[in-house]
Order: C-alpha cells, then sequence, then structure tokens
C-alpha cells in the first residue's frame, strides 16, 4: 500500500522535522536531574523531571568541559539546548550545550546575554584595547577602603616604586549602589585628567559580591575610558565582564599592582648597568683611538714624510715612462699596419696596371669601356696610359675577332 512508512522512516521524518523548528533548536529548559550517569568518554546521560512529566537529555563531552558545578541527582537546573530524535530508540531527547544550577540559571542567562550583546559592539575586542603607561606618574585606585584589597596595592605600589603619587577614589564595591559609584569615579578620573592609569576591583568573594563589575553601566565605563584601566577583581580563578572590557586583566589586586608600574629597584639597576656598559664601551673606544694614534706616529710616514713625497715621486715616474713607452709602441704599431694596407692598396691601384703597357679606354661620359662590343663606329673615346691620354674616334668595331694590320678581320 502506498504511503506506509518504515518505523525508521517515521523516526527520520520526526527528527528532519524537529530539525527545521526554529522553536526546537535553541530551548530552555527546567527541571530536577535523576539517572544521572557520567561516561568514561566525558559524555553526560541524565533525565530532567518535574512533578508531571520526564525528557532525556545528554550533554557531550566538548560541552561538560565549560561547566562550573558538578551535576548530581535531585540537582534543580536550568538547560539550553537542541530537542532531537535518536532514530534508533525511536526517543526524542534535549541535546544540551549548556547548564546552570536553578536558582541562579536566570542569572547566568542575563550575564551570557549581556555578553554576547557586549561583545557583538565591540567592546571586548583586543585591537580597541589602550596600552598601558610604562612609567606612570600618577596611579588611581577604585576600590573600597574597608577590605584588604586596596592595602595591599598600597603596599605593592609603594614597594615597587616609593614616592608614586597614588589617588584612591573610595566606592562601594558591592550592593545597589556599587555600580553607580563605580562609574561616577571612572568619569571623574576621566573628565579631570588625575592621573595615568586606573586600577579597578576588590578581593575576592562569591559571583553576588563580584556582581557589581557585571553590569552594563560598569562595563561601559570601563570601555570608554580614555585612561587604561586594568581590572582586577576577586581571585585568579573569579571572571567578570569588566575583566573583558578593561586594557588589561590581573588575577588579583595585587598582580595588578604590579602590572601598572615597573620596580624602581630593577630600573635603577637597569640604568647602573647600562651606564657601566656605556663607560666600557667609550673605555674601549678611547683605548683604541689611542693605540691606532700610537701605530701612526711610529710609522716611517709621519717621521719621515718627505719619504712618502719621494716614493710617491719615483712611482709617479716610473709610471709616466711606461705609458710613453706604450704609446710609442701603439703608433709604431699603427704605422705598421698602416704601411702594409698601403702597399696592398697600391697593389690594387690601375697605375700599376697601366705601368705594365696597359691602357684604360673610357667613354666620354666617363663610362669604362671593358670590351669592344660595348662601342659602336664614329664613337669618341678616351684612352689613358701611364702617362698621358688620346681622344680618338672608333672607325671600326671587330666583335669576336683580332684585326691585321690592314683593318682586315681575321677568323670573320
Amino acid at each position: 500500500m502506498n504511503g506506509i512508512l518504515t518505523v525508521s522512516q517515521l523516526n527520520q521524518q520526526i527528527k528532519e522535522y524537529l530539525g527545521i523548528n526554529p522553536f526546537f533548536s535553541n530551548v530552555w529548559v527546567r527541571g530536577e536531574i535523576s539517572n544521572f550517569r557520567h561516561h568514561s568518554s566525558g559524555h553526560m546521560y541524565f533525565t530532567l523531571k518535574d512533578e508531571e512529566s520526564s525528557l532525556r537529555a545528554v550533554m557531550f563531552r566538548s560541552r561538560t568541559l565549560y561547566l562550573e558545578f558538578t551535576p548530581y541527582n535531585g540537582l534543580a537546573v536550568i538547560a539550553r539546548g537542541e530537542v532531537s530524535v535518536y532514530p534508533r530508540d525511536g526517543v526524542y531527547q534535549l541535546y544540551v550545550a549548556e547548564m546552570f544550577p536553578d536558582g541562579i540559571g536566570s542569572v547566568y542567562l542575563g550575564l551570557q546575554q549581556l555578553k554576547a550583546k557586549l561583545e557583538a559592539e565591540g567592546l571586548f575586542a583586543p585591537d580597541r584595547k589602550k596600552p598601558l603607561p610604562f612609567l606612570p606618574k600618577k596611579i588611581g585606585i577604585v576600590t573600597s577602603l574597608q577590605g584588604a584589597a586596596v592595602r595591599d596595592m598600597i603596599a605593592v605600589l609603594s614597594r615597587r616604586f616609593p614616592g608614586l603619587e597614588l589617588l584612591v577614589v573610595p566606592v562601594t564595591v558591592q550592593g545597589e549602589r556599587a555600580a553607580g559609584e563605580i562609574v561616577e569615579a571612572i568619569e571623574i578620573l576621566n573628565r579631570l585628567r588625575l592621573v595615568d592609569v586606573i586600577i579597578i576591583g576588590r578581593g575576592g568573594g562569591s559571583q553576588e559580591n563580584l556582581w557589581a563589575f557585571n553590569q552594563e553601566e560598569v562595563v561601559r565605563a570601563v570601555a570608554a575610558s580614555r585612561i587604561p584601566v586594568i581590572s582586577a577583581v576577586g581571585h585568579e580563578t573569579d571572571y567578570t565582564l569588566t575583566d573583558l572590557a578593561a586594557d588589561r586583566r590581573a588575577p588579583t589586586p595585587s598582580a595588578a599592582a604590579e602590572l601598572a608600574v615597573p620596580e624602581k629597584e630593577s630600573l635603577l639597576l637597569r640604568v647602573v648597568e647600562l651606564n657601566t656598559r656605556a663607560r666600557r664601551a667609550l673605555q674601549r673606544w678611547v683605548e683604541n683611538f689611542r693605540l691606532r694614534l700610537e701605530r701612526l706616529e711610529k710609522s716611517r710616514y709621519l717621521q719621515n714624510p718627505k719619504e712618502i713625497v719621494s716614493t710617491r715621486r719615483e712611482k709617479l715616474e716610473l709610471l709616466t715612462q711606461r705609458l710613453q713607452h706604450l704609446i710609442e709602441r701603439h703608433l709604431m704599431d699603427r704605422e705598421q699596419t698602416l704601411a702594409l694596407l698601403a702597399e696592398k692598396l697600391d697593389a690594387l691601384s690601375p697605375l700599376k696596371v697601366l705601368q705594365r703597357g696597359y691602357a684604360l679606354v673610357e667613354k666620354e661620359d666617363g663610362a669604362l669601356v671593358k670590351a669592344a662590343e660595348g662601342l659602336e663606329p664614329g664613337e669618341r673615346i678616351r684612352v689613358k696610359f701611364a702617362k698621358g691620354m688620346v681622344l680618338s674616334r672608333v672607325e671600326r668595331v671587330v666583335k669576336g675577332g683580332v684585326a691585321d694590320e690592314k683593318g682586315r678581320e681575321n677568323g670573320c
């Protein structure tokens, strides 16, 4: 019968339908964990349930690595993921991407959404972060006067660079007023340009105690600061949105103080070292120059300058003689070559032929007559001898034979 599906085909159709429906691609679910199993592969398999229903769930190892708590049976959680069907068993389940303990889950959700929003605006981009000044003249500290953090930072800064000017702006670092006071302190320091770098932060505490540094207004104030900001909120494992927006993040307030200013003693030692190296280099240069002068003073040229002139004059005379000899030899070679060419040219001269008793016959226009056939009776010709020339007229042209004394043609 047409239209009948196999079980596999139906399960696949359901899987494809869920895949194209955007509602099921990103859902948030609240429930209690049961049947929890952490497989050796790293994947987590469990069930989410409430008073009336249950839902299978799986969280793959690539996602479990980012969990900030250890799941267990009976723990109420909020999970985000994709609903899909496992075709082999025909069971739909939630493929979990992230999960938080219920109670703070909604807070985490809001934090993640705020983080995504600010990141999209570029507030956390590395290329917008400002470099810290190498040697600030004045450092501003925005923190509470009651905590140990401010004492730690002052102690570290005073130890690293005694005499450095510090400006502490007291604020509340937790509670409802904290965010507003922190923002106001940052804006005042920027407006009056009172310091070269700002350290903002507090000591450790719970996530709730650190929450002021996740507030949007604080994060935006830190990102907008024209003065470089070092964030030092909590301990090394604590991370807030302020850390992401600051120009530098320090794991602790004491570490922030170390980032803010170099150690004066180290700088002085470095200056002394560079000064010593410069003095040694200068001494070596002076010594090398002195030795060079001594060598020059001992040289025979400086001791007897006339010897230099005499030696150079002798060399010049020798070179002049060699040049003159080369020129004369060159001219002789050219004269010999010219004489040979003249002899060859003279041997080829028509005058040489004429001197042996031959003559040249030319027409009136100067054209050379090479054969009798080139003449006509009555035509005027010039006969040139080695000495002199005869003007005559052609009486008869004998072609292809020799005429006798009486003008008769032989061989015709």
